[in-house]
């Protein structure tokens, strides 16, 4: 399999054949009234079944969504899970026991489970799997054979030609003939296996490169014929398969969303045009779209935004949960500057924030949005604001207020909104806002900040409590522009901050840059010096200017620092 595109062409899958015909009770939107996925790319089934507990329950979201669980090749590539060898749950995240494990527990946290399912192609090449199954190229023992494979074996060309697309091969990867009998009943025995299992829904991975008629013949099949389905299908223009086409099967990725955020945010279009954002861009119907701000793909070969983006990414996030249209997916993957490597610890997130997960599901700016869409749902946009360019603010009816600050100072501005008069927590900063009789406040937003109120949070001494935990420690909070590929640590005279040795030293995150973060976990009463480095990809480190700066842990709490890089 070439390396060059298995990260680029995974990621150009779009629609399929004309004349659907659908199963007669498709579901068409993510049921229930929580609709945000967090979708833990390569995170180990234990460690998703940990996060469901600890924050993905408790923030309100609805769906996990985690990375596909059928045993693959081997090798430390991301993508090499996106090549199955059987349909053994036999991967590198987990083994079955693991994996219905997880599932309890998320369905114990009030979390449905999605599966990224890979059921286009096969491996390329030839070897041992995850599992131990041996398999050559077009003969997977005990799955398939040669005769279960399209014909076409040259690598897909041509994305105007509808035969191209569905028949030949992506990147080189076995493509099934699904329009044959035995690859759809084995398609399916896979998918019932993992409902038997528990799961709640399925990611249809490649889905624009099967026509829609196979993947509706294929969900006729299934225990649950009208289980959950979000499919992967990229628009193209003047591609020969569409995306609409598989809306009879379910919900469909609109990857034009993602772009569409990429454009407003990252400064090739202005943030007032998002007045009409969704049907009114020509997206698909809302109810029946899938959207995202990034996913494992995109965030690698550039089409939308990432979090190197930083503050772009993250008002981004918080527009996408904010406002009224599809079925948002939050990405929470891990670092990367080879867009192949696959996931730290094989997996295994041993707590956020270090090892490179970026854990981005539990960013306090997202996380927090996940409770004002579950509250605000039904409501559609009102109280519409904005200053012509990049600073926008809206409501949903009277259950919510959003406004956000793209510009590169601080507004000041008189909102109206038709929420009931009363003193709100803004979510973002954990601020308490009093709305007036005539359903009016006056904020001054940071550059590159947001504001989010919503009646479920009142109180900001308990929407947002800190984490239970038998120590105190600080908050560091440093203002600290980089070129690419630098990073800002810190480091000090106590061993949680690495003694002062650069190697040890604490990675702040970006998520709200130039503002970079870190919750550390000091003890009560101690006083102590620190002072913050920033490190380039070569690992050259540079120390910030002036004398060592010293504080003082509460003796309960934590200590907050807003700091700015000393050059």
């Amino acid at each position: 399999m070439a390396r060059r595109t298995v990260a680029a062409a995974l990621a150009l899958v779009a629609g399929a054949a004309a004349g659907v015909t659908a199963p007669s009770q498709a579901q068409a939107a993510a049921p229930g009234d929580k609709d945000v996925t967090a979708v833990m790319f390569e995170w180990k089934f234990d460690s998703v079944a940990k996060a469901c507990t600890d924050t993905i329950g408790p923030a309100g979201y609805g769906y996990v969504q985690v990375s596909p669980p059928q045993e693959h090749i081997q090798g430390s590539q991301w993508w090499t899970s996106y090549q199955p060898v059987s349909y053994r749950i036999a991967g590198r995240l987990g083994d079955r026991t693991a994996f219905k494990n997880m599932i309890d527990t998320c369905h114990a946290a009030g979390v449905k489970v999605v599966a990224d399912t890979v059921i286009n192609h096969m491996a390329a090449g030839d070897g041992v799997g995850t599992g131990g199954s041996s398999y050559t190229k077009h003969d997977y023992p005990g799955v398939y054979s040669s005769g279960d494979f399209d014909n076409c074996t040259t690598e897909v060309n041509n994305y105007q030609d509808r035969w191209n697309v569905q028949q030949c091969e992506l990147v080189g990867l076995a493509d099934l003939d699904t329009q044959e009998d035995w690859p759809r009943q084995r398609i399916a025995a896979y998918m019932n296996d993992l409902l038997s299992l528990g799961v709640d829904g399925f990611r249809i991975d490649a889905a624009k490169h099967m026509p829609a008629d196979d993947l509706a013949a294929i969900k006729g099949r299934l225990t649950d014929p009208d289980v959950y389905w979000k499919q992967e299908a990229i628009h193209g223009a003047g591609e020969a398969v569409d995306p609409g086409e598989y809306l009879g099967n379910g919900d469909v990725q609109e990857f034009r969303y993602a772009r569409g955020l990429k454009q407003a945010f990252a400064g090739g279009d202005k943030l007032a045009h998002l007045q009409n954002f969704g049907e009114g861009w020509g997206f698909m119907s809302s109810g029946r779209s899938g959207v995202f701000v990034d996913n494992h793909d995109t965030e690698r070969v550039g089409d939308t935004l990432n979090y190197k983006n930083g503050a772009s990414y993250t008002l981004a996030s918080v527009f996408m949960l904010a406002w009224p249209y599809g079925s948002p997916d939050v990405h929470s993957g891990y670092e990367w500057s080879d867009k192949d490597a696959g996931p730290p610890n094989g997996g295994h997130v041993n707590a956020c924030y270090t090892d490179g997960w970026k854990c981005q599901h539990d960013w306090r700016e997202i996380k927090s949005m996940v409770a004002l869409r579950n509250v605000a749902r039904g409501q559609g946009v009102t109280d519409w604001w904005d200053n012509g360019n990049n600073a926008i603010a809206f409501g949903r009816g009277d259950k919510a207020f959003v406004a956000i600050n793209h510009e590169g100072g601080t507004i000041s501005q008189s909102f109206q909104t038709s929420l009931a008069a009363g003193t709100y927590c803004d979510v973002q900063s954990g601020d308490s806002v009093t709305v007036d009789s005539a359903g009016r406040f006056t904020a001054a937003l940071g550059a590159d900040t947001a504001l989010a109120l919503h009646v479920g949070a009142k109180d900001c001494g308990t929407t947002n409590p800190p984490p239970p935990s038998s120590t105190a420690g600080a908050s560091f909070n440093v203002e600290a522009t980089t070129r690419w590929g630098e990073n800002i640590y810190v480091t000090g005279n106590r061993s949680e901050l690495g003694n002062w040795n650069t190697g040890s030293a604490l990675k702040l995150d970006p998520a709200a840059y130039p503002v970079w973060k870190l919750d550390a976990e000091l003890p009560a009463g101690t006083t102590f010096e620190y002072k913050y480095i920033r490190k380039d990809e070569a690992g050259n480190v540079t120390w910030e200017s002036g004398a060592n700066r010293v504080t003082t842990v509460p003796s309960s709490g934590t200590v907050t620092l807003n700091d700015t890089w000393r050059n």
